[in-house]
């Protein structure tokens, strides 16, 4: 195995268990001592990891949570793309949906191409995409303005929403574990809540780095969750949580 396979792997291992050694590191692949060391000597480089005696742990602070919206969207990655692409496939002529103010959400908004269609959002980056878009009746949330992150919050935008109910929610996540979906900002995590609760059927678009991981604040369980759109399968223990919440997961 390459150690660009390895790195993946290790990273992979510590968004589920939070930390490894060295000796895990030897067992899991077979290698010696010092190539586990410069394994996370170069993943540390990559501000992957932070390295400890003995072994390593995630960074206590993900830096794609800490950049605001406009930054995020300039590093959208393919995967994400195609996570919105699928999602935007779902759509279906007539239908009243929901999308929150997440980047991959936004991916879905771009690539939505149906004849008509209601929409109900809290970003204003959605509505100014939908805005360009023949045929899609877009209301927009009211309430307070979160700047950096360009989505709209508070309790009357709960208010508001809790009146509606709609064929589909397509809700983005910062983490999705045997706990539920998590995200940093509370303020965002209750009107996603909101939001599932008006569907008839929820979507959860999360691409593989999201599992494994609780941010702050949990704001559903799994349970609540009809479909997880990835780009990549899970580990088999978050496939098995998922089978027995009875969540659909769909990747490209």
């Amino acid at each position: 195995m390459y150690q660009e396979e390895r790195m993946l792997k290790i990273v992979d291992y510590l968004q589920l268990h939070k930390r490894i050694s060295v000796d895990d590191i030897c067992e899991f692949f077979n290698v010696s001592r010092d190539t586990a060391r410069r394994d996370l000597v170069k993943l540390e480089e990559h501000q992957k990891i932070i390295r400890t005696r003995g072994g390593a742990l995630l960074p206590t602070l993900d830096h794609e949570l800490t950049r605001n919206y406009k930054e995020r969207l300039l590093t959208v990655s393919a995967e994400k793309q195609i996570i919105g692409q699928i999602a935007a496939n779902m759509v279906r002529d007539g239908n009243r949906i929901i999308l929150d103010s997440s980047t991959t959400v936004q991916a879905c908004a771009e690539r939505l191409h149906v004849q008509e269609c209601s929409v109900i959002t809290n970003s204003i980056n959605q509505a100014d995409v939908l805005s360009e878009k023949d045929g899609v009746s877009i209301h927009l949330l009211g309430g307070r303005l979160q700047k950096e992150h360009r989505f709209v919050y508070g309790s009357s935008a709960i208010a508001t929403l809790s009146r509606y109910f709609v064929d589909k929610a397509f809700v983005g996540v910062g983490g999705i574990s045997l706990h539920g979906l998590s995200i940093n900002h509370e303020e965002d995590g209750m009107l996603k809540h909101q939001m599932m609760k008006q569907a008839d059927q929820v979507i959860i678009l999360a691409d593989h780095s999201k599992f494994g991981k609780n941010l702050s604040y949990r704001f559903a369980d799994l349970y609540e969750v009809d479909i997880v759109i990835t780009d990549r399968l899970p580990d088999p223990a978050m496939l098995d949580v998922f089978r027995r919440h009875d969540v659909e997961i769909i990747v490209p």
